[in-house]
């Protein structure tokens, strides 16, 4: 077994990033059910509140879409030079 498991991975981090993240969000999405206890629901609904404190107070500040998305096509651009 620690062979295929070993044989998959490098065959993984072969993969194009974009492919890479798809395969590690799905598996983690079959492992949801191990994760899925009420420590970490809490954790997420603080951490949630948190953000919202920060933004209704000030300490954060929004950035508009078009912006947001020039940010996030040049992260991307960046990434895929892996």
């Amino acid at each position: 077994m620690l062979t295929d498991a070993s044989s998959i991975l490098d065959a993984a981090l072969h993969l194009p990033n974009h492919e890479r993240a798809e395969l590690a969000s799905r598996l983690l999405e079959s492992l949801e059910p191990v994760f899925a206890d009420a420590d970490i629901e809490s954790a997420w609904a603080a951490e949630i509140k948190r953000r919202i404190d920060d933004l209704n107070s000030g300490r954060e500040k929004t950035v508009p879409l078009d912006e947001a998305w020039r940010m996030i096509m040049d992260d991307s651009d960046e990434s895929d030079a892996d």
